[in-house]
């Protein structure tokens, strides 16, 4: 039906719906009668009238046949959440009330925004349609069959049937209606699908039904697919994954049923003799063995002959339709009944074979196929043809599947995006001669000078297409230093596109970006790559490794490239078998991609690796994973494993912050000396056994209130030596009792959710549960895994400050480089460290041997100091030993300890006296730190021993990351493109702790899970701690309809939420002032504030200058333009841009420093527009500086500020700030100021916002400043100014304000040894009723003046040593009038598309 309908559909390009404007919204039918009766805003509403509702369906919905525009201003009135919902009963229910609520629902789920929170009610009322009762709609024989298979069920429906018996007849019937549901649907399906004509005109109306019956049914709308899922390797009862081999004997079994169906058909007599006359062949199939007759052709062959009522009898016979009645003929078409034997029985289709053999770099072919790959305009209309990411799964292989067609499509969007680009930079056009010319350029791209196929391997057994395909490619790099530097920086594996255009249109022609892409340039193929190295001037691959490149002579580069091998074969296949033309000989483009965005062949790899393979995931975590059972099974308090004593180590600072920290439990502590209350504490916890029953060993039951008694056990760290740095780094964050929760959960064997809300210490909860991880199990390892590298290093920089030996961290990947450290915790870095750790410790060897006075040299190598150890160090430790243990009753001389202490010389450089001399116990224990100092020598040595056998840096980092390393940690990007070499490794794990989970997709937050071989069978995971946010912003999938549609952007972590996994919520937050926190935390459950943000001088002190710490300004059109749309989706806001760079100059000229401030916006586009403001009217200006950072609110997500300025650019609709995660991210940047700068109109009516926007409407919409008081002020927040406070109303008086303040600064700058000139406020400004225009003309004449009258000033400056010369050109940039236009078009959209 897809199919038909792209066939008989117009071919016009997909256009984007464009919402209506405000002014239109206003004009509206709709929106007038929604201020009468349900509007948010109205200040008085009618009452509800029904007939309102049956008017609004006939004459607003239906007379404009559903029209999107007419809903999408219903929805955004909030009808659906003022009117239709709350007013609901039955007694008003129509169909027009239900088919507007449904149009509601469904315009919700088209703009991503949530319909309900009532899931768990829907759950229930779906269930009673689609659970085992719907059974009873089967035929008899179908149904004990089914029974048969299942003895279990058979239970059930005994069950059912004893219930039915006992409801009246009114609650029957209303329970077979229910249950007879999706049949009734199906046969309604079936009569739509029959009603279309094979040819001629087709009503769309019934294609459109047929697809969403489809899309209902299946979740599916491929049906290639669906077939597929008909056979897929579950079994339909019982839900368990099978085998290759069990589906081998299905389909065995199947196909043997039919052929003695045959065999009884002979006997019965039911086909004539006669008909076997006719067809022999039948005999053949009943004695025939499987794989003889299984095939599709095999079968039809058999089938086609008989007749109508034969096939319907061997249909009937294998219960797939009710047997036919004596002389009756049957209802269905030949057709149909052939399909439906033939179907059922041919030879499965190995999926794994087909991806096995599937080229992984997408090719012209799919790149431009818009059924495959939709364009960037999805409206939420219509169904597509892809798969869908929802909240379960039939098995692990059907969640591999799902994700690896999903990621394949969005990354072949992602490289459609990138060679549209780079090809129009290059302009292709036709050349005089008829070859190709190149009249433009890009940094991504360059003309191929030659190509050759270098080496088709032989096949390996078993396979088809070559083992390995290599090609050289030869470019010229004439371009500049940078460019070139980047070409010849390309690395092993990375991925390349090499393009063939023969273009038609002459030199000189422009490319249309509204014209078909492949048209204009002529593209003909498309073929990927992988880059194996540069060839050097003997032809020889350039090795990566620490050695420094070789400079190459001239511009010629040439790269030996990987070629997919698939591919290669599928092309030369097609080129001796059809004649068609070899690809490989045409291509005259090579482009490569930014290495973040290049990772996708190596991660559909890793995915194809993942399905050819056993994936043994943990026996607790599978059911969860899939979407299935009891999602709180593998919550710790559920697991048989869990421990009774953790031993909490640092983790609290004293015994009054344990007992806060389990509020509702009984604190018993073991010591009564309350001196002895000191931390570290071991806790024994309660322990539940089975299913919630305590019992005690004897059998009795527990009381409740030994149930809520936790035993604390305070103990002393051993002494670890006389030397400062022995001492242990100790944890000083007093944790809240919800974080320590999700510690304890950490700590214990299972799944830990952590939802952790803006400033709630996820980090340090996160470093806190490895540090106690590692304390309390030193024989296991944790794998860290982040999103991004920003993440990991700000775990990594805290991990460093705790107690934890550095030998043991290890950091994979290329992010290392970016951590604020000295200290190398990469591969290579690490190795060195243990090469330079070692030399230390033999060095102390050798001091250690010289105090003893042992002859030889025995610190030469690790084994050598082993010996010592073993026969001198010990020896004497030993011997002092029996001289000074207590002996028969003996009191001890303290003075023994000391004078028979072997190793004086050797602590001599320790601080001085090493013995006090106080108490035999104290100094016994001072003695024993020394030697553990000593003994922690040779431990270490003897692990470095390896080090000393391997010899090549590869082996040494190989062993350190497999056997050395206790905690590792890399990005979910890094473990996905290392998987095969992890595994080949041997590397192993116990433990994995994910920071940013709500922001990884599916499929590379479950890729780290099977990074190593399983064990006997079984996984030896024990802990899965994920902590993240699903609040705020989702994975980023570029493509709207992979996004929207298949709902690709839905995280594991959010997933397994949704399904009702239990989490630890943080509630208390740490990182703003409390007003700006009570602007997103009604999007938590409990968050509230910790003391300090209410005590500490900075949250308690105003904001200087401004007299609110938060305000929303409304920002109205500049020169009669609100928002503008150069670009899809590259909305841009001019008005906005220079209102935002107004207030961040103001903030820098009253003394804000400007890397506090940092400048966020919704969109790209506005994003560069600011950068374009801020060149022009900052640059390198000395008195004002430069922001932090200027970016899009959803690259910022993980960072803060103190002072965030907030640009929302839309003034025509809200755009996707609706998704409230944006929104939340937005609110929480910022810890002590917030100015949003919006069309206050349109964002106060949104209904997802407006938690947050009455807060924000609820002080004025005009800027209120206080110029004359400078930063940071002794105000109190709250407080009102002592100085006069300034309106503004407009942005051009905001501009005129600050470039006079600025000129009053330069003025006062120069004559700050004579007099100070009058303050701003002195300063003449244009009355509040001019218009903006009459301001900027106003000031012409004296703004010349003014400049003229800088330049001395500046030259002055610089004569006295202010300025330097740098910083003077840079000054000199401070524009004529900050109100006027900006020039931004020369601003380029960014490849990321933040829609």
């Amino acid at each position: 039906m897809a199919a038909t309908a792209t066939a008989t559909a117009p071919s016009a390009p997909p256009k984007k719906i464009v919402a209506p404007t405000v002014s239109q919204i206003n004009a509206e039918y709709v929106t007038q009668l929604a201020n009468k009766y349900w509007a948010p805003h109205a200040k008085k509403t009618l009452s509800f009238d029904v007939k309102v509702i049956e008017d609004v369906y006939t004459k607003e919905i239906v007379r404009s046949k559903f029209a999107i525009r007419k809903i999408m201003l219903l929805e955004f009135s909030q009808y659906l959440e003022n009117y239709l919902w709350m007013n609901y009963s039955p007694e008003v229910s129509s169909k027009a009330y239900l088919m507007s609520i449904c149009c509601m629902v469904n315009e919700k789920f088209r703009e991503n925004v949530p319909a309900w929170e009532e899931v768990d009610l829907i759950r229930g009322q779906v269930q009673q349609l689609i659970s085992l009762p719907m059974w009873m709609a089967l035929q008899p024989n179908r149904l004990e069959q089914e029974l048969k298979k299942t003895p279990k069920l058979r239970k059930f429906w005994n069950l059912i049937k004893k219930n039915d018996a006992k409801m009246d007849e009114e609650s029957r019937m209303q329970a077979y209606r229910e249950r007879r549901f999706l049949s009734q649907l199906i046969q309604k399906f079936i009569s739509v699908l029959k009603s279309i004509p094979v040819s001629g005109p087709i009503s769309m109306d019934k294609v459109h039904y047929c697809e969403r019956f489809i899309e209902l049914m299946l979740d599916l709308e491929l049906l290639d697919m669906l077939k597929f899922y008909t056979g897929f390797e579950i079994n339909d009862q019982t839900g368990n994954a099978l085998t290759e081999n069990e589906m081998t004997t299905i389909h065995y079994d199947r196909i043997t049923s039919l052929q003695y169906a045959y065999i009884q058909f002979s006997c019965m007599g039911l086909l004539q003799r006669a008909a076997f006359a006719h067809f022999p062949e039948l005999y053949d199939f009943a004695l025939s063995n499987v794989a003889a007759v299984d095939t599709r052709d095999a079968l039809l062959k058999l089938f086609g002959p008989l007749s109508s009522n034969v096939l319907h009898q061997v249909a009937s016979y294998l219960c797939l339709l009710p047997p036919l009645a004596e002389g009756q003929d049957t209802s269905y078409e030949k057709e149909f009944l052939l399909e439906l034997l033939v179907s059922r029985h041919e030879r499965r289709i190995s999926q794994i074979q087909q991806l096995n053999q599937m080229p992984l770099y997408p090719t012209e072919k799919i790149i431009w196929d818009e059924n495959i790959v939709p364009t960037e305009y999805y409206s939420g209309e219509g169904c597509l043809a892809l798969p869908k990411l929802n909240l379960q799964f039939l098995t692990l292989h059907d969640y591999l599947l799902r994700n690896f067609n999903l990621f394949r499509l969005e990354s072949t969007y992602e490289i459609r995006q990138d060679i549209e680009d780079s090809v129009s930079r290059m302009k292709p056009w036709l050349s005089e001669y008829g070859g190709v010319v190149f009249g433009g350029w890009a940094r991504m791209a360059q003309p191929i000078v030659s190509f050759t196929v270098v080496e088709v391997a032989k096949p390996n057994i078993g396979e088809n297409w070559p083992m390995r395909v290599r090609a050289d490619v030869t470019i010229n790099l004439n371009v500049r230093d940078n460019i070139k530097d980047e070409w010849e920086g390309l690395r092993k594996h990375d991925v390349c596109f090499l393009i063939t255009v023969r273009p038609m249109q002459p030199y000189g022609t422009k490319f249309d970006r509204r014209q078909p892409f492949v048209e204009q340039t002529g593209l003909v193929y498309v073929r990927g790559c992988e880059i194996q190295g540069m060839l050097d001037e003997k032809g020889r691959v350039i090795e990566e490794g620490p050695e420094p490149k070789p400079r190459l002579k001239g511009d010629c580069r040439t790269y030996r490239v990987f070629l997919d091998p698939n591919q290669y074969q599928q092309d030369m296949t097609n080129t001796i078998q059809n004649g068609a033309e070899d690809v490989y000989e045409t291509f005259n483009i090579i482009m490569r991609r930014k290495p973040k965005e290049n990772n996708f062949k190596a991660l559909l790899e890793t995915i194809r690796n993942l399905m050819n393979t056993d994936c043994v995931v943990p026996d607790w975590l599978h059911d969860i994973i899939l979407g299935y059972g009891d999602p709180s099974s593998a919550h710790y308090s559920k697991m048989p494993n869990q421990i009774a004593t953790l031993d909490f180590n640092d983790t609290f600072l004293s015994i009054d912050h344990l007992k806060a920290s389990f509020p509702g439990y009984n604190v018993k502590v073991t010591v009564d000396n309350p001196d002895l209350h000191v931390p570290p504490f071991r806790i024994t916890f309660p322990m539940k056994e089975g299913k919630g029953t305590k019992r005690k060993e004897d059998g009795s039951e527990e009381n409740p209130e030994e149930a809520k008694t936790l035993i604390v056990e305070p103990h002393v760290i051993p002494n670890r030596g006389p030397y400062p740095y022995n001492q242990p780094k100790r944890n000083t964050i007093q944790f809240t009792h919800t974080q320590i929760e999700a510690i304890r959960a950490g700590m214990q064997p299972g799944l830990t959710m952590v939802v952790g809300p803006p400033g709630t210490g996820k980090t340090d909860v996160a470093v806190q549960i490895i540090s106690n991880l590692y304390h309390n199990f030193p024989e296991q390892r944790t794998l860290i895994v982040t999103h991004s590298n920003q993440a990991l290093n700000q775990l990594f920089e805290k991990i460093m400050a705790l107690d934890i030996d550095e030998r043991h961290l290890l950091r994979l990947g290329h992010g290392e480089e970016e951590l604020e450290t000295e200290k190398d915790f990469s591969r290579y870095g690490r190795v060195n460290y243990v090469l330079a750790r070692r030399l230390e410790l033999l060095r102390e060897v050798g001091r250690l041997q010289e105090s003893l006075g042992v002859p030889g040299d025995v610190s030469y190598t690790c084994e050598t100091a082993g010996h010592f150890f073993l026969y001198q160090v010990m020896s004497r430790w030993e011997e002092y030993i029996s001289k000074v243990k207590v002996k028969g009753g003996k009191s001890p001389d303290v003075a023994d300890v000391s004078s028979f202490f072997p190793f004086h010389q050797y602590f001599a450089n320790a601080p001085q006296p090493v013995f006090k001399g106080k108490s035999y116990e104290e100094d016994m224990e001072i003695a024993e730190g020394c030697f553990r100092h000593i003994k922690k020598i040779f431990t270490q040595l003897e692990e470095f021993r390896a080090f000393e056998l391997l010899r090549s840096g590869l082996d040494r980092s190989k062993y350190l990351l497999v056997k050395e390393a206790k905690i590792i940690a890399m990005t979910c990007t890094h473990a996905a493109l290392k998987r095969r070499d992890l595994v080949e490794l041997g590397f192993k794990y116990d433990n994995i702790l994910m920071e940013e989970s709500a922001q990884i997709l599916e499929i590379e937050t479950f890729i780290p899970l099977l990074l190593q071989n399983p064990q006997d069978g079984f996984s030896r995971l024990k802990r899965w701690i994920m902590i993240g946010d699903h609040h705020q912003l989702p994975p980023v999938i570029k493509n709207m309809a992979f996004q929207k549609y298949s709902n690709m952007e839905q995280s594991l972590f959010t997933r397994f939420v949704r399904v009702g996994v239990p989490t630890v919520d943080l509630d208390a937050q740490g990182r703003a002032r409390a007003s700006l926190c009570n602007l997103y935390n009604w999007r938590y459950k409990n968050l509230g504030n910790l003391p300090h943000v209410q005590l500490l001088p900075e949250f308690r002190t105003a904001n200087a200058g401004f007299v609110y710490d938060f305000q929303l300004i409304n920002v109205d059109d500049f020169n009669g333009v609100g928002e503008s749309e150069p670009n899809p989706y590259f909305y841009q806001n001019l008005g906005e841009a220079e209102y935002v760079v107004a207030v961040f100059m103001y903030m820098c000229l009253l003394g804000y420093p400007a890397d506090r401030i940092s400048i966020l916006t919704t969109y790209n586009g506005q994003k560069h527009l600011i950068r374009d403001v801020i060149n022009q009217r900052c640059g390198n200006n000395p008195l004002i500086g430069r922001p932090n950072k200027v970016t899009t609110v959803d690259r910022f997500q993980g960072q803060q500020n103190d002072y965030i300025l907030l640009s929302l650019v839309r003034t025509k609709a809200v755009g996707h700030l609706r998704d409230v995660r944006r929104l939340v991210v937005a609110m929480s940047r910022a810890r002590l100021g917030l100015y949003i700068f919006a069309r206050v109109s349109l964002f106060q009516n949104c209904f997802e916002l407006t938690p947050a926007f009455s807060q924000l409407t609820a002080r004025p919409l005009h800027l209120h400043i206080v110029p004359t008081e400078c930063f940071p002020t002794a105000r109190q927040n709250g407080e009102r100014p002592g100085h006069q406070i300034h309106v503004i109303k407009n942005m051009p008086q905001m501009a005129n304000f600050v470039y006079n303040m600025y000129m009053h600064m330069i003025q006062s700058t120069r004559h700050h040894q004579q007099h100070l000139l009058p303050p701003p406020a002195m300063i003449e400004e244009p009355e509040p009723t001019q218009t903006g225009e009459t301001e900027a003309e106003g000031d012409g004449q004296g703004m010349q003046e003014d400049a003229a009258e800088e330049n001395e000033v500046v030259e002055e400056m610089m004569r006295e040593g202010e300025l330097n010369v740098d910083e003077m050109n840079e000054h000199r940039k401070m524009p004529e009038h900050p109100g006027r236009d900006s020039d931004s078009g020369d601003s380029e959209p960014e490849n990321e598309t933040e829609k």
